[in-house]
């Protein structure tokens, strides 16, 4: 027995287009805006995660799961990265099968100078762009979208 398709109605594909067209524009501003210090939106988040962590370093599996990225795409970045001399790769100090990403301060400088203009672009085209009510709606929302397709709760 197969079960019906449930067709999207017009006000769910008129959200669901929004969404497709804002999530990939919002995404290209951001990454042309970050090309000014050199770096690319997914760099950039991987350097943030990193100088949140303690001792500035995270397994690649784990930071892996934080940006949401292949782990084949995370060791390509990596490699991008280190070649900049913004991270280094240690072993694990708790598994010696294990690999760390390491920021160094040439990274966390190279973030700290990234930082403002990230921060003022994520404020114009994304949180100015909502009332409090709003964007919390749609924090909400794509935290449930996140738990959904498989992301970490939280």
């Amino acid at each position: 027995m197969t079960k019906e398709t449930r067709w999207l109605d017009e006000d769910e594909q008129t959200a669901w287009r929004h969404y497709l067209r804002a999530s990939r524009a919002l995404s290209l501003a951001l990454d042309r805006e970050l090309l000014d210090h050199g770096m690319s939106l997914a760099e950039y988040e991987i350097l943030s995660m990193l100088s949140e962590a303690e001792g500035r370093r995270l397994r690649m599996g784990a930071l892996a799961d934080l940006v949401v990225q292949s782990r084949s795409r995370i060791t390509h970045t990596a490699t991008r990265l280190q070649r900049r001399g913004w991270v280094t790769r240690e072993s694990c100090s708790s598994d010696s099968r294990g690999v760390e990403l390491v920021l160094t301060d040439g990274g966390y400088d190279a973030l700290l100078l990234a930082a403002p203009v990230h921060v003022a672009s994520v404020r114009r085209y994304f949180v100015d762009t909502m009332d409090g009510d709003q964007l919390s709606i749609v924090g909400d929302g794509m935290r449930r979208v996140h738990e959904e397709v498989g992301g970490e709760r939280g």
